[in-house]
């Protein structure tokens, strides 16, 4: 089972962003999982250890160390080195990632960048979602979809709502050997919205520059015409 997932923005039209997910029962040993799909460039290959990769400091918690985590109720854990070869059950999830930022001057930095910041948040997912097994291992999948779509209610009242609309849409994809269940949930999150996407900060105006503009009234002297600040650029916090 696959799902693709592509995202879009429409105040950055030349900006997108293309996942695909597949999950197969191994250690991550089948390379040409992806081989059926057309590449336009050279694929590089990041594997990620959810019990040993560093995250950024501000997300760590003690709970969620899978070095010492052990579960209560199916007793998986600790991680020690060399979990991969050792661990039963096992599942991989591959990620197909496509960045495309087709401005010139900017295209390889931003893409190199966005990239980054992805790879950092599919660490920490992963590593909440086994952190947390002993929370959902026992939900039905009508109570995970309850629940991501609850996440997703409380990540929107978070964020607000902006004019430029950013699109998400995911397609199925057909079934491969060895797969998952049709009906594994997408990769879980924190049910807190990533630091990228929370609301901008106010950047403090120049002095120099008025907050409207005003002209002068043919008709009166002593009346003014004001154009509303319809546009503000404000810097976002960096994303993890």
């Amino acid at each position: 089972m696959g799902i693709r997932s592509e995202y879009t923005c429409s105040f950055l039209p030349k900006f997108s962003i293309h996942i695909e997910s597949k999950y197969e029962d191994n250690k991550g040993s089948n390379d040409n999982i992806f081989s059926s799909e057309p590449k336009e460039e050279e694929t590089e290959v990041c594997t990620v250890d959810i019990a040993y990769d560093e995250i950024p400091e501000r997300h760590y918690k003690d709970s969620e160390d899978l070095r010492y985590f052990k579960s209560k109720r199916t007793n998986r854990g600790v991680l020690q080195e060399g979990w991969i070869d050792s661990q039963e059950p096992i599942m991989c999830s591959y990620k197909l990632i496509t960045v495309k930022f087709e401005v010139w001057g900017l295209q390889t930095r931003v893409e190199q960048y966005v990239h980054k910041v992805i790879r950092d948040v599919l660490l920490l997912g992963h590593r909440q979602a086994f952190a947390w097994v002993d929370e959902w291992i026992e939900m039905t999948m009508e109570e995970v979809r309850e629940y991501e779509r609850a996440t997703q209610e409380a990540t929107n009242l978070k964020i607000g709502s902006f004019p430029p609309a950013i699109s998400i849409s995911e397609t199925p994809l057909p079934s491969v050997a060895r797969s998952g269940p049709s009906s594994a949930p997408s990769t879980p999150f924190s049910t807190e919205a990533p630091e990228f996407l929370s609301v901008p900060k106010e950047r403090p105006r120049k002095k120099s520059a008025p907050e409207t503009l005003t002209l002068p009234d043919p008709g009166r002297r002593d009346s003014l015409f004001k154009l509303p600040n319809f546009f503000s650029w404000n810097s976002s916090p960096q994303p993890e």
